[in-house]
């Protein structure tokens, strides 16, 4: 199995926003997984799976932010 970060093309990755009314950019991997296939908004903290290279922005698919 390979660790490989989520790769998208860096152009789609500049467009593509969180669904939450911030709106606010996304980065590859999780807090505490830099290399999950997974996008993490830099506002919310809302984690949003990578899967087969497809990006699922549905705030009801997110991975909520752990506090700690």
């Amino acid at each position: 199995m390979s660790a490989v970060a989520v790769q998208l093309d860096p152009q789609l990755l500049e467009i593509l926003a969180c669904p939450c009314p911030e709106h606010a950019p996304l980065k590859a991997g999780t807090a505490s997984d830099p290399r999950a296939d997974y996008l993490t908004c830099t506002s919310c903290g809302r984690s949003f799976p990578v899967r087969e290279g497809i990006p699922v922005l549905l705030l009801d698919e997110a991975v909520e932010p752990t506090d700690g």
